[in-house]
């Protein structure tokens, strides 16, 4: 079945670094959009970067210069480097994945979270 686990959070000072990693399963990963999300407490889930089949990146303007999204279709995974951290980007840190699939509805997959903590 169509799995994405994350890990990577943790606490950290503000202008510090962290690396999520999103493993996925079950789905040809190589020809789909990914994408991070974050949601913080009280707030809307917001999307902070995605990257394409082809390797097109995009980012939150509150993000960019910050974060890097990267992916490795031979392991599966998408990873997101966060430099420069600041308290407000403390949030659960969502992995998603989606795409066609032939004879089956498009894909919307979504990890369980990692929760990132920035403190000042």
């Amino acid at each position: 079945q169509v799995q994405l686990v994350e890990s990577g959070g943790g606490l950290v000072q503000a202008g510090g670094s962290l690396r999520l990693s999103c493993v996925a399963s079950g789905f040809i990963f190589s020809s789909k959009t990914m994408n991070w999300y974050r949601q913080a407490p009280g707030k809307q889930r917001e999307l902070v970067a995605g990257i394409t089949s082809g390797g097109g990146t995009n980012y939150a303007d509150s993000v960019k210069g910050r974060f890097t999204i990267s992916r490795d279709n031979a392991k599966n995974t998408v990873y997101l480097q966060m430099n420069s951290l600041k308290p407000e980007d403390t949030a659960v840190y969502y992995c998603n994945g989606k795409g066609w699939r032939a004879f089956l509805p498009a894909l919307d997959a979504w990890g369980q979270g990692t929760l990132v903590t920035v403190s000042s």
